[in-house]
């Protein structure tokens, strides 16, 4: 199942990989030197609420629609919703900005976004939507190829974000822990996050022992569950695994997991976060 797919804008998963995914950018922002992210699974950028696959699943509702109006958020959680608000009328969400859009906007002018997209109906579209943007390139091809291709990037500072279908899940993993090598090995500097489903977490322990074998010196992994993990059919949560991280900003992001998991879970919903690997300081 393609989880990155549209019909799934705005739900929960999408919430939690957004809100790392900013405090990430946020935190390469500290330092006036710029930097890149290639955003290896781009999908087409931007997503509209109200169309007729959207209206359909209606994911949005048990996702960023649950956070609205909310009082006392933490500040990441905030950050988001004014990121997602950027792109939207006031008062109003009409339209749900992707990863590349939201890097976009965050960025400086000194700053380079990378997106690849493989398949044309949405590499269309990203192109459109940054035919004017002279820091974001767009490229029609296999993400993972980028990593080996791209990498190391010549400003010296930035992200990779791989965020795939996971339309065979298993294989996937195998690709992921492929590609995480190849970038290691060309950028050990380089911060890397991964996107991942969450069906029965139990499933996820070998990836997160295959992860703390490449050569790393630290990693995180932060997840929401919605609902139990029992069922290998249907999305229970997700989580972000990022490898070498920013200094501190774990202590942003630790204080959202549960608030997403209470306001966006249904009974027994819950949250982790889990250091895989240290670096001792």
């Amino acid at each position: 199942m393609n989880y990155q797919h549209g019909f799934h804008a705005g739900n929960h998963a999408d919430v939690l990989k957004h809100i790392i995914l900013l405090q990430l950018v946020e935190s390469l922002k500290r330092k006036e030197t710029p930097f890149c992210v290639l955003d290896t699974h781009a999908g087409r950028g931007r997503y509209y609420m109200h169309s007729e696959q959207a209206e359909k699943t209606g994911e949005a509702r048990g996702g960023i629609f649950q956070l609205i109006g909310v009082p006392g958020l933490p500040a990441a959680i905030k950050h988001y919703l004014q990121a997602v608000a950027a792109d939207n009328p006031v008062g109003g969400l009409l339209v749900y900005p992707g990863s590349p859009l939201l890097v976009a906007q965050a960025m400086r002018a000194q700053d380079r976004l990378l997106c690849c997209e493989w398949q044309h109906e949405e590499a269309q579209p990203l192109k459109a939507l940054f035919a004017n943007d002279a820091r974001v390139s767009v490229v029609g091809r296999d993400g993972y190829a980028a990593i080996k291709a791209k990498l190391p990037f010549k400003e010296k500072r930035g992200l990779v974000l791989i965020d795939p279908p996971y339309e065979a899940q298993e294989a996937e993993f195998d690709a992921i822990l492929k590609a995480l090598l190849e970038g290691l090995q060309r950028w050990p500097n380089g911060i890397y996050a991964v996107w991942y489903p969450i069906k029965q977490r139990r499933s996820l322990q070998a990836f997160f022992r295959k992860v703390t074998a490449l050569p790393i010196k630290s990693a995180f992994v932060a997840e929401v569950l919605v609902r139990p993990d029992d069922s290998p059919l249907r999305l229970n949560g997700s989580g972000m695994l990022v490898i070498n991280p920013p200094w501190h900003c774990d202590e942003s992001i630790q204080p959202v997991l549960p608030v997403l998991a209470k306001l966006l879970g249904e009974d027994q919903a819950g949250s982790a976060f889990q250091w895989l690997k240290k670096e001792a300081k």
